[in-house]
């Protein structure tokens, strides 16, 4: 889920917008840094469930590569150019919500959700009639945006009780 980097290429292949001259070398700029964000928290491993006398150290370094590259985009230059509506500000506390969780979710389980999701908000059951509902519940599963959500994916199968006495 590298968000930002996505982001990123998304502005880099835009066919109208960011075609400028100014904003194809700040693009270039951005995106030469963003490659060694990317590989130097690639290279770091940790947190992961099992704790060590390094994890504190590992997420110091992540913090501080992350402030280093922050700062970088932050600069007034570049925050003119790609404004809020952009989300590439933005888009960097997300990626960095997933190298701070990566190693960690995955040392649990390899089939985890992780990063930008569309999750559970709420289930509700619609219907004509009440004996239509037993006969099949109808389930409407409501989901809500997150930019960062940890989570799983979960199949379920609805029978009504009672539903048996309609046969």
């Amino acid at each position: 889920m590298l968000i930002h980097g996505n982001n990123l290429e998304q502005k880099e292949n835009h066919r109208f917008k960011y075609r400028d001259a100014k904003s194809k070398q700040y693009l270039l700029e951005i995106r030469e840094r963003y490659n060694q964000w990317n590989q130097d928290n690639t290279n770091l491993h940790g947190p992961v469930v099992e704790v060590s006398e390094q994890d504190p150290q590992i997420i110091a370094q992540r913090v501080e590569l992350l402030n280093e590259y922050k700062d970088f985009i932050d600069q007034q230059h570049y925050a003119e150019t790609f404004d809020s509506r952009s989300n590439l500000h933005s888009s960097v506390l997300e990626e960095f919500m997933y190298y701070l969780f990566r190693d960690l979710v995955l040392s649990i389980s390899d089939t985890a959700l992780i990063g930008k999701s569309h999750t559970f908000k709420d289930v509700f059951f619609r219907a004509h009639s009440y004996i239509d509902m037993l006969r099949n519940p109808n389930v409407m599963v409501e989901k809500k945006d997150h930019d960062f959500a940890i989570g799983v994916q979960v199949d379920a199968t609805f029978i009504c009780s009672g539903a048996e006495f309609l046969q």
